[in-house]
């Protein structure tokens, strides 16, 4: 007889806790195959196919497109076994079935890593109750003896940026595990509750207007953002610069044949002989022990726009590539970008981002640094301009570029430097020949 086999939300890596159901790839009576996509779903950090490691009849499934699940939840039950009763056509209890949880991303354990707490024999386990109403935890809280029970790392950072003791809440997870929505209802519940006796009441949304969710890649770009706003004390420097010469040095070496080279390429190549000059700002801070820590790679992310929000691929080891293997980097990057084939471990790593805003016909900006990194550069549209060139009035491409850094790693002298030494990359790509 068939077995029936649960398939749960696999351990997605990079950190990653949900992720939102997109699209469902199959539907109750179908028959999949080991290793068969079943459903899409989308990540803070893409959006990715996730392939069921059982092969049967599919006779459930959990949660509907829109949806957001906490890695570890049931997405599908699967009947396993030949209609004859013959052996099952699927790993017995405790395998690991495939070992392909994702296409791609070469995982080879258990599709959850994180261990889950289980009821004791005998005793049933728990059935997913309601969300708990709102309850302001400033009121009277209880205090929880033991350890808290909580096993997502992001669920204990929110907590700790809103200063919320887990300890005064009670998770709606099985056997009170807290999750995330018990630790946003709180956020919720303190930010709305009276401040005084005298304070009104929170007033009701107003009425009309649409709501988007902050969710998904939006919502990861938002809470990222944010956090460096709020964590970084940054400073932003700017400087215009005659790109003539760098047009031109891109022209001669399309001219010459092969691959084609972007704008955005060179850039990336400047940026890495400047990195190489300026070392300090291909670093991170490390606050809990009071460091800066100086990274010796050099992975250049790219802000890339797509129909789901602003990602930024990263292209590894930019020091080590050529312009021709930078520029088909990037255009790979891009591409998938844009068809959302991004893996997480194509959006996370980088060291420095290279942000190329004049895309949208823009001159200048002030770019937010992507957390936790150092610097980032701004570059804005290449248009003709007046220019003095040469002792005299001409008609030059010009281009404002701006840099926004992390004054904790250097001061405003550093910064400087390297902003003048990219301009001067960019009026004079020679320069580049004899960089370091």
């Amino acid at each position: 007889m068939a077995v029936v086999r649960e398939f749960a939300l696999p351990d997605l890596g990079e950190g990653l806790t949900e992720a939102e159901i997109v699209r469902w790839m199959v539907r109750v009576g179908d028959v999949v195959a080991i290793d068969q996509p079943v459903v899409e779903v989308e990540t803070a950090k893409a959006v990715v196919e996730v392939p069921c490691p059982y092969g049967g009849v599919v006779t459930a499934r959990f949660g509907e497109e829109g949806q957001t699940l906490d890695v570890g939840r049931p997405l599908l039950t699967v009947a396993v076994g030949s209609p004859d009763g013959q052996t099952p056509a699927a790993p017995a209890d405790g395998d690991s079935g495939s070992g392909n949880v994702l296409v791609g991303y070469g995982t080879s354990g258990p599709a959850a890593r994180r261990r889950r707490v289980r009821p004791a024999p005998g005793v049933p386990a728990p059935a997913a109750a309601p969300a708990p109403a709102p309850t302001p935890v400033a009121a009277v809280p209880v205090r929880h003896e033991g350890p808290v029970a909580v096993i997502s790392p992001l669920v204990r950072r929110r907590a700790r940026e809103h200063g919320l003791d887990l300890r005064v809440l009670t998770g709606s997870g099985p056997d009170g595990l807290i999750l995330r929505s018990d630790v946003e209802r709180a956020i919720t519940a303190v930010s709305t509750a009276p401040v005084t006796a005298a304070a009104p009441a929170a007033s009701a949304a107003p009425a009309g207007g649409t709501r988007i969710p902050l969710r998904g890649i939006r919502g990861a770009v938002a809470e990222k953002l944010g956090r460096s706003r709020r964590e970084i004390p940054d400073a932003t420097c700017w400087v215009d610069a005659d790109a003539t010469e760098l047009l031109a040095a891109r022209a001669a070496m399309n001219a010459a044949g092969g691959p084609k080279v972007s704008v955005l390429a060179l850039f990336a190549r400047i940026c890495a002989a400047a990195l190489a000059r300026y070392p300090e700002l291909n670093s991170t801070v490390d606050t809990g022990r009071g460091e800066i820590v100086v990274l010796p790679e050099v992975h250049i992310g790219f802000a890339a726009q797509t129909d789901r929000g602003l990602v930024v691929p990263v292209v590894r080891d930019a020091h080590r590539r050529s312009t021709g293997e930078l520029s088909a980097e990037i255009g790979r990057l891009t591409e998938a970008a844009r068809s959302g084939a991004l893996t997480p471990a194509q959006l996370t790593g980088g060291t420095f981002t290279l942000n190329n805003y004049g895309v949208f016909g823009v001159d200048g900006s002030t770019p937010i640094i992507n957390h936790p990194e150092a610097a980032m550069l701004g570059v804005g549209r290449i248009t003709p301009k007046p220019w003095v060139h040469q002792g005299e009035l001409a008609v030059r491409q010009v281009v404002q570029l701006s840099f926004t850094f992390d004054h904790r790693v250097c001061d405003g002298g550093t910064a400087g430097g390297f902003l003048r030494f990219v301009a001067d990359c960019v009026e004079q790509p020679a320069i580049l020949l004899r960089a370091v």
